[in-house]
């Protein structure tokens, strides 16, 4: 990452906020291979700041909004707003198969206790379980994909991706809640594989994080990002609008 490629990312900057159009693959979160590779320590380079308040943060794979704020005042307001469920998010997806018809998805989700993978989630009844709600809305599609709105009303982890599985659509190029976790496991041993490439039309999961509106009383305001490029050629290839 240089100074220059994250310029081009970011879509505000002012004394309150960073607001950032995140490409697929870049890690949100510091690492031990120095500020630039990751979103986080970049930023703090880029504006000269010892510190910024990630309020918004997405899969290493995702695309789309990343929201820092610059300072506590922001932060608390926007991590408060976050908390009291007045931001409304919209994410665009591309699911396998085809989507017939808009679809609420209300479905609890907890730890895959059969998966080999730790992270992995599910929809289940379970104690520990916790509520979630997803809606997927068709914009496009053919027998083979659909392009789709989602809209999270909760915020647990994996949710859109566990749902999307569950509904038997799964998002695209996903190496977890795919065709085959294993894919997740052999992805991370041997990076990308011949049979990765026979199985996932995109090297990503197809998810970005396009919009988010907060309805806090003392901070309203819409951020939108563009569609990921390559989100948008797989479109056009595939004669999806």
């Amino acid at each position: 990452m240089t100074p220059e490629l994250l310029a081009s990312w970011i879509i505000r900057n002012d004394d309150d906020l960073l607001v950032i159009n995140k490409p697929g693959w870049v890690v949100c979160h510091p690492s031990k291979n120095g500020p630039w590779s990751s979103l986080v320590g970049a930023c703090r380079e880029y504006v000269g700041l010892e510190r910024l308040h990630l309020v918004s943060r997405l899969d290493r794979e995702t695309s789309g909004l990343v929201i820092l704020a610059k300072h506590k005042e922001m932060a608390s307001i926007l991590q408060s707003a976050v908390e009291h469920r007045k931001v409304h998010k919209l994410y665009y997806t591309i699911l396998k198969g085809k989507l017939e018809a808009p679809v609420d998805v209300d479905q609890p989700l907890a730890k895959d206790i059969n998966s080999p993978v730790y992270v992995k989630q599910i929809v289940r009844e379970d104690p520990t379980a916790q509520s979630a709600k997803t809606r997927f809305e068709p914009i496009s599609s053919n027998n083979d994909y659909t392009f789709a709105k989602v809209i999270p009303t909760t915020g647990r982890k994996h949710q859109i991706r566990t749902h999307a599985l569950w509904l038997g659509h799964y998002v695209i190029g996903d190496k977890l809640y795919g065709p085959d976790e294993t894919l997740y496991l052999e992805f991370i041993e041997k990076g990308w594989t011949p049979r990765l490439e026979n199985q996932l039309p995109l090297k990503r999961q197809a998810l970005h994080s396009a919009e988010m509106l907060f309805e806090a009383e003392s901070f309203k305001e819409t951020f939108s990002a563009p569609l990921a490029e390559d989100m948008i050629q797989f479109c056009k290839q595939h004669q999806l609008a």
